[in-house]
């Protein structure tokens, strides 16, 4: 990924941290930031946004219908993700309006966060191409199995419902294709937890020279 040297010196380095669903993403970000690293989560950033009453809500809401507010006002996020999860176009009419105001607050949350580095989690990296807003990438990997596993463990998911899901998004190969570094998540928490600590003292290293080595060509 091609640097802007001055915007490297102004501001601290951006890792961006994604891996597939129920990959483990949340869990090495509470590694991190028990390093005090800086964790800007935008899934959080993206349920913020769309709270009752907010204008991105109801911007949203004319563009998808009043099907999806809950009878509370609320967005139905149950409802909207198992139709998203299966509907291409109205994924991205989804995207189309939620992404440039994540991207906008990410920028103002990073922009005051400080830090030597920072972890943006960014769970749809590959898919948007927002890699662009990140200086290095770091992919939380596992085999899809694991991520069966958890997911119908975790939200009592049945197979056939978690694998749609998992296909809708970038596959392990296309996610591993823009990574810089990469974190097996195999089960291990404690080989998790230590390999968060090796990454940590080299992104320090990186933030002091505000560069990340190139990535291989393909």
């Amino acid at each position: 990924m091609e640097q802007n040297p001055a915007s490297v010196t102004t501001r601290p380095l951006r890792v961006g941290l994604t891996g597939g669903i129920a990959s483990g993403k949340s869990t090495v970000a509470r590694y991190f930031a028990r390093h005090g690293v800086p964790v800007i989560d935008t899934d959080a950033i993206a349920r913020e946004i769309v709270e009752p009453g907010s204008d991105v809500l109801a911007e949203l809401i004319a563009e998808i219908g009043q099907s999806f507010l809950t009878s509370s006002g609320e967005l139905d996020r149950p409802a909207l993700r198992e139709v998203a999860f299966s509907d291409r176009a109205l994924r991205s009419r989804i995207e189309s309006v939620l992404h440039p105001h994540i991207l906008t607050e990410l920028a103002a949350r990073s922009a005051a966060a400080g830090g030597d580095y920072q972890l943006l989690v960014i769970p749809l990296l590959s898919e948007t191409g927002l890699e662009t807003a990140v200086d290095c990438v770091l992919v939380v990997d596992c085999p899809e199995e694991y991520q069966l596993r958890r997911l119908e463990g975790r939200d009592s998911m049945d197979e056939t419902r978690a694998q749609r899901i998992i296909a809708a998004q970038a596959t392990r190969e296309e996610r591993l294709r823009i990574a810089d570094d990469v974190l097996v998540n195999d089960g291990s928490l404690g080989k998790l937890d230590s390999e968060v600590a090796q990454l940590h003292a080299r992104y320090l290293k990186l933030a002091a020279n505000r560069n990340c080595p190139p990535r291989p060509a393909g």
